[in-house]
Parts: structure tokens; sequence; C-alpha cells
């Protein structure tokens, strides 16, 4: 958990500092970030294969097949490094597409282009981490992570305002320290990969640097959770995309709703990444009644941190929003969004604790089909009808796409769960 709060502590960092800098610059950081983080989430799902595969291995006690799964996650995570650089650097066309105003547009490139040269040591970076996991050793990546945080702050600091000599880079600057932060992440774990006997990789006698079947069986897991968390991200992100023609302060009040509730939906994802990890371990050892005790418990913690945390945003959206801006107006949309945003927190954490314990039963294709239905069908459509046209009530905006979103995500919740209950049947017999 502290982990998953660091990093998406550094996403605060960029938009608390770009919006003490300017409006026009949040925006940029806003847009740049609705480009980055699908791309990101969707490679991070594929590398986080590693974990459950790993997981499983070391149940079933085969640690000579550990060392064949980190190899191909190896191929895995420098095939998305360089496709990550290149589609971070051609995103002129959906600014273009989207009527995106041109100085907003020049400052989004600017961020992305900064930010896609720390990408390649990124993927090198979760494939390590998703390894340390799949081992139940959780502690490396949350002291790496703790790390990158502390050194974010000032960098991004020094880059955005220009202090020390620095050039003053706004918006750009937030993009250079992220990246510089992502290659010392990349250096912290191959160090504890190489000086902890507990980390280390086994050695073994038959373990090919490429083996297709090895490869196949990873992506085959790999690519359906990349795709689930791009379809759910990926919404999110279109959504600020399709309010940018809106104006730079609507655009800026859905980056502080959204990073909000990307912080708080750091908590159920840890637990269920937590989850992914322990019914990997206990179905490899054939435990299936404790498996399935594991699901339980994780969505009854879940749900109840969801409820304190949404009743939290509920009764201080003021005070936060404060936070990222003293301009009244934007202040003003911005508590109207983390009112609704409030709303879904519950359907949030369990529809992600379900996904995350399915993983750990290496169920992905379904859950796939799952969130696109809830989000593609379901959420995303109907939150442009309520907030950009007329056909059933007065387009309501941003407000509109967070009711979407809502239902998108409550649906998800649901069918998540009766999946997982038929899972976890199934695997006990």
């Amino acid at each position: 958990m502290l982990t998953q709060i660091a990093q998406a502590s550094m996403g605060f960092v960029d938009t608390l500092i770009a919006g003490q800098y300017n409006t026009l610059d949040l925006a940029a950081v806003a847009l740049g970030s609705s480009i980055w983080l699908p791309i990101y989430l969707a490679a991070t799902g594929i590398l986080m294969a590693t974990t459950p595969l790993v997981a499983f291995a070391m149940g079933s006690k085969q640690p000579e097949t550990v060392l064949s799964i980190f190899k191909q996650g190896i191929w895995v995570a420098a095939t998305l490094g360089v496709i990550s650089v290149i589609l971070l650097n051609s995103a002129t066309w959906i600014f273009e597409l989207m009527k995106v105003e041109e100085p907003l547009a020049l400052k989004a490139e600017e961020y992305l282009y900064a930010i896609s040269w720390g990408f390649p040591a990124l993927m090198f970076y979760q494939l390590h981490r998703s390894y340390f996991e799949g081992l139940g050793k959780t502690r490396p990546a949350m002291n790496i992570a703790l790390l990158a945080l502390l050194l974010n702050i000032p960098l991004n600091y020094l880059f955005v305002f220009g202090k020390m000599g620095f050039p003053e880079l706004g918006a750009a600057g937030c993009g250079w320290a992220s990246a510089l932060v992502m290659w010392l992440m990349l250096a912290c774990s191959r160090i504890a990969l190489k000086s902890s006997p507990q980390l280390r990789l086994p050695s073994a006698l038959h373990s090919h640097w490429f083996d297709a079947a090895a490869l196949l069986s990873y992506l085959k897991l790999g690519v359906p959770m990349g795709f689930a968390i791009l379809i759910e991200t990926s919404m999110f992100c279109v959504i600020a995309l399709l309010l940018a023609p809106s104006g730079t302060l609507v655009v800026a009040a859905h980056q502080i709703t959204m990073t909000l509730s990307g912080l708080v939906f750091m908590i159920p994802l840890s637990m269920a990444m937590a989850c992914t990890i322990r019914i990997g371990q206990l179905s490899g050892a054939s435990e299936h009644q404790s498996a399935w005790f594991s699901a339980k418990s994780s969505l009854l913690i879940t749900t109840s941190i969801a409820v304190l945390t949404s009743t939290s945003i509920l009764l201080f959206a003021r005070h936060i929003a404060y936070i990222f801006t003293s301009e009244q107006q934007l202040i003003e949309l911005a508590v109207s969004l983390l009112l609704i945003a409030a709303l879904f927190g519950i359907s949030d954490a369990l529809q992600v604790t379900a996904a995350g314990a399915l993983r750990g039963y290496k169920d992905t294709s379904i859950p796939l089909l799952i969130v696109f239905i809830a989000y593609w069908i379901i959420g995303l459509p109907l939150g442009y009808v309520v907030g950009l046209t007329d056909l059933i009530i007065p387009a309501l905006g941003a407000a509109g796409f967070w009711y979407g979103l809502v239902i998108g995500l409550s649906v998800s919740a649901a069918l998540l769960l009766i999946r997982l209950r038929r899972v976890a049947k199934h695997a006990a017999f």
C-alpha cells in the first residue's frame, strides 16, 4: 500500500506543483497524463503477469521456472519500453483531432517528450518489482518508491520554477523530473536484486534466454491484464480529451479530481495486488480454501476502507481543492466533481479487488470482457450523452462523465464478483 501511494504521489506532486505555477501548465500536465498514463498502465498490466506466474511457481516448488519467467519478462519489458517512447512522441495528431488550443497542446507535447525518456527504465523497474512481489517480498519496492517520491518533490520544484540555476521549464519540468526518477528506480531495483540473497534469481542449467513456449504463456496471461487496465484507465483519459474543447478551467478541475481519485484508488489496488500474490501462492500449493478466504478477506478490508475514504472526500472536498489552487472558479468546479467522485469509491474498491483475486487464479480473459462492457459499452457512452448532449437531460458537462463512471464501475464490480465466486468454486473442485 505504501508503495502504491508513494508512486501515485509522484503524479500528485506533478499536479500540485504545476497548479502552483499556473493553470495553463496544470492543464498541460493533465492532458499529457491522459496520454502517458494509459500507456504506462497497459504496459504495467502486461508485466504484472510476472507476479502470479512467479507466485504460482514458488507455491508449487518450481524455482527453476522462476528464472525462465524473468528472462522472458526482459524481452517484454524491452519491447514495451521502445513502443512507449514512440507512442509518447507521436501524440500531436490526438491534440489536433480533439481541437485542443495550440498553447495548451504545445506545452503538453513538451511534457510528453520529457517524460518519454524515462519509460524504458520504468518498464524494466516494473519487471523487477513484479518479480519481488511474486516472491512475497514487497518491502524493496516500498523503499524504492518512497525514495523516488522524496527526490521527485525537489526535482519538480527545481525544473518547473527554474531554481538554483536550472532552466524554468514549467510543465516540461515535471516530465524531466519524473524521467530522472524512473532511471533511479531501475538502478535501485538492480542493486536490490544483486545484493539480497532473498531476491536473487535462482540458477538453472536448462533455462534459455528465449523460450517461445514460456514467452507465449507469459503473454497469454499478461496481455489480457494489460488490455483490461488499458480499457479502464483509457476511459478516464478519453474523458479528459473530450473535455479539452471546454477550456482550460474544465480540464484543470477534471485533473484535480482524477489526481485525488487516483491517489485514493491506490489503497484498494494495493490490497488487490496482495490478493493476487496470496492466491497465486496458495493455488500453486493447492490450498484452495485458504485462497478463497484470502479473496473474501481482501474484499471486506477494501470495502471498509472505501467507506471511510469516500466519507472523507464528501466532508472535506473544498479543503482538498484549496490544496491545488487558489483560483475560486476552479475550486468551485473541482468541488462539484469531487462530490460525485466520492460516490463510486466503494464500487471501485470492489471491482479492483475482485480483478486482483481473479489474476491470482490466472483468470484474465473473461474479466477483460467484463471491463470492456462495463466501461466502454455502458459507462463512457452514458457519460457522453449526459455530459455533452441534451438527449436525456440538459448537458451536465464534466459532471455527466463522472456520473457515467459511477454506473460503469458499479456494473463492473457486480459482474467481477459473480465471476470470482464461480472461478473459486471451480478451483476448489
